[in-house]
Formats: structure tokens, C-alpha cells, sequence
């Protein structure tokens, strides 16, 4: 399991790394997240192709450096690290919003409570389209409104 950090979503921004010499470039992104566990969710994440990392942390709450034990308002939530060269921002957030329950809004299955609730923190305006666009497909899909 990994040390909880405090996610910044305002701070989030593309990175350009280079593979090897003679490759293109490849465009690191961030997601964040929030599906109940954020160690479940990590779970969830950490062998999806083209994610390269998936860090367990606390956001969206006004304390400042929340921890396990003191996180009042805050999510648990995760910062996806991904190569959106092998995944795109909307598959993961499609993937996402299959792998928790989306039309509960007291928690994820065992652990209830506002910091088990899911969320999606969109860093950019790019991103905030493709999962509003998610949601609503996945709102249609189901025939009922989803939480998230």
C-alpha cells in the first residue's frame, strides 16, 4: 500500500518525456479521482495499460495536510499517472465509472461516508468535457442518474 499524499488538482500539468532516442514523444498526463478505498482504486488502476503510476491521496477538502486519521472533508482519491500515447483521458475515465458503484452517493460498498464518495477532479478544460461527455453516456447506458 502506498503513503497517502495530499493531491493537488490545480497544480496537475502535461509533462513530455522521451522513450529512447529516435522515438516521438510520448504525453504524460494526470487524472485524479475519487471511488471509495482509494487503495482499491489504486488496485484497479495500477495495470491498465499505458498507466505508469497511481498515487493514494486525499483532495477536494479545506484542511491542509490531511492523514489517515484526520481527512475531514476531503476524498480519498488517486493521481493517475498515464501515457495518453497507449490510454486516453476518456477510456480511463470510462474504466473509471465501471469499476465503482456510480449511483451510490453515501460511499463505495463496505466503507460509507462523504470520503468514500466517487468524484472526478478534471485538471484542464479538455478534460472536463471528456467526462462530463462520460458521465452522461454512462447516465444513458444505465437508464438513471449517476452521482459521481
Amino acid at each position: 500500500m502506498a503513503n497517502p499524499i495530499r493531491l493537488a488538482a490545480a497544480a496537475a500539468f502535461t509533462v513530455l518525456t522521451m522513450a529512447t532516442a529516435g522515438q516521438a514523444f510520448a504525453a504524460t498526463e494526470k487524472a485524479i479521482v475519487a471511488g471509495g478505498c482509494f487503495w482499491c482504486v489504486e488496485s484497479d488502476f495500477e495495470s491498465v495499460k499505458g498507466v505508469k503510476s497511481v498515487v493514494s491521496g486525499y483532495t477536494g477538502g479545506t484542511i491542509d495536510n490531511p492523514t489517515y486519521e484526520n481527512h475531514e472533508g476531503h476524498y480519498e482519491a488517486v493521481e493517475i499517472t498515464f501515457d495518453n500515447s497507449k490510454i486516453s483521458y476518456a477510456d480511463l475515465i470510462a474504466k473509471f465509472l465501471r469499476s465503482v458503484d456510480v449511483t451510490d452517493a453515501g460511499g463505495q460498498f463496505c466503507d460509507r461516508g462523504s470520503a468514500y464518495r466517487t468524484a472526478i477532479f478534471p485538471l484542464n478544460a479538455d478534460q472536463t468535457t471528456a467526462a462530463k461527455a462520460a458521465v452522461a453516456e454512462g447516465e444513458k447506458s444505465l437508464g438513471q442518474n449517476i452521482v459521481t
